[in-house]
């Protein structure tokens, strides 16, 4: 059984098919729409490119081919693992195995969920929601000028809104980039039309607009809430299954959790990183896309005699991707505070990256318009290559060639 009807969930069906699983599948959805991708809602559903909200989001799958039973718009309430009981809204449901796949949920500012006019943008439901907000043309708050708020930012600009986009950090992307990258980030807001303010909190969401914390009253038509999401893991409160600090569901290696039987993938899953050293939460559709091998190659091998199938392990190089102003970001790895930034290119331009090494290895890259050295350092990490420093600083020499060691087949 799996919980949750994401990427993540709908992977997990079509891995455990494709490792040769021969049991029922059921993937219980809480939304009543057919399992579809996210990140169309943020470009072309908000935008209106198709006549039907929801259309060209659905997974091209066949559910029905691969024998998977879908049952959608089914919330569940919470788990009893002695008993291996799921709990719904509709009753409890028995699993031999079960598979968390619940995402995350948007955070959203106090005392704003029930405020008319206040949006999020996490569900096809949301940015159906928004598409006449857009459509109207009107002015529009954004609150948060992350990776969600920078994409809605785009789309509300093409529409023809007129955008403040409010941030109570110094800068754009806080927590994601250091300052020393995001601080070149500020012209793309300015450049698009949007008015990009910063080191200023939301005191409340009032009739006609914003106040800040500063007293000043920002209008709105309306209010586009984008300050992060959290695991959506509250319905698994004395379930058994251990949470983490963050909220995520504590996974090992092999995406097990503390619970037999049960595994966790996705957003709301961490995991322990032999590569990085320390525990990861990847709120990424690739995570939620790879993750899901994993996760059935270890339920398919619970069936061998005596557990003698070694476990496969979860251990990636995160990768995500967004669309922005124009510009394609792209970022693969993870940096620690310690690792030392080295640049190629001029970030004023509109193609440039940033790599970030440690020990004479890549650890992150992040590349704005230049999908090669993306492509060529994520490599990089993957295979632990050691590189030459001064050739990574070189925009001019493909990362490829600044490994100190290199196959034939990689020349």
């Amino acid at each position: 059984m799996i919980v949750g009807a994401g990427m993540a969930g709908v992977q997990t069906a079509v891995q455990l098919r494709e490792q040769g699983w021969p049991g029922a599948i059921r993937l219980i959805g809480g939304e009543p729409h057919q399992p579809y991708d996210r990140p169309p809602l943020s470009k072309a559903v908000l935008l209106g490119r198709t006549d039907d909200a929801y259309a060209d989001v659905s997974f091209d799958i066949d559910f029905g081919g691969l024998d998977v039973d879908l049952e959608l718009g089914r919330q569940v309430t919470g788990l009893r693992t002695a008993e291996r009981l799921l709990e719904t809204e509709a009753g409890a449901v028995a699993y031999d195995h079960l598979v968390i796949a619940t995402g995350a949920e948007a955070v959203t500012l106090p005392g704003s969920a029930d405020l008319p006019g206040v949006h999020l943008l996490r569900t096809l439901d949301d940015a159906a929601r928004l598409r006449p907000v857009l459509a109207a043309r009107g002015a529009v708050v954004v609150v948060g000028a992350g990776w969600i708020g920078a994409e809605f930012t785009t789309a509300a600009r093409e529409a023809g809104c007129a955008v403040t986009v409010v941030e109570a950090a110094d800068g754009p992307l806080p927590g994601a980039l250091p300052a020393q990258v995001t601080s070149y980030m500020r012209d793309w807001y300015e450049h698009s039309g949007a008015e990009l303010r910063t080191g200023v909190a939301v005191r409340s969401i009032e009739r006609g607009g914003v106040l800040l914390a500063d007293g000043t009253h920002v209008p709105a038509d309306a209010v586009v809430v984008g300050i992060g999401s959290r695991p959506a893991t509250g319905w698994l409160e004395s379930s058994g299954v251990e949470l983490a600090g963050d909220g995520s569901v504590r996974a090992d290696e092999a995406l097990r959790t503390s619970a037999p039987h049960v595994y966790a993938v996705g957003d709301c899953a961490s995991f322990p990183s032999a590569r990085y050293g320390e525990r990861l939460l990847v709120h990424h559709w690739d995570n939620a896309l790879q993750g899901p091998r994993v996760v059935a190659v270890n339920i398919a091998a619970e069936g061998l005699a005596d557990g003698e199938a070694e476990s496969a392990v979860y251990d990636p190089v995160p990768y995500f991707w967004s669309e922005q102003f124009g510009r394609f970001v792209q970022y693969a790895g993870h940096r620690g505070e310690e690792d030392e930034l080295i640049r190629r290119g001029d970030p004023r331009e509109p193609a440039w990256s940033v790599c970030w090494m440690r020990d004479g290895l890549l650890t992150a890259l992040l590349a704005v318009g230049r999908p090669r050295d993306l492509a060529q350092g994520r490599k990089l990490i993957e295979r632990r290559a050691p590189v030459d420093r001064k050739a990574v600083a070189d925009a001019a020499v493909p990362l490829k060639k600044a490994a100190l060691q290199m196959n034939a087949a990689d020349r």
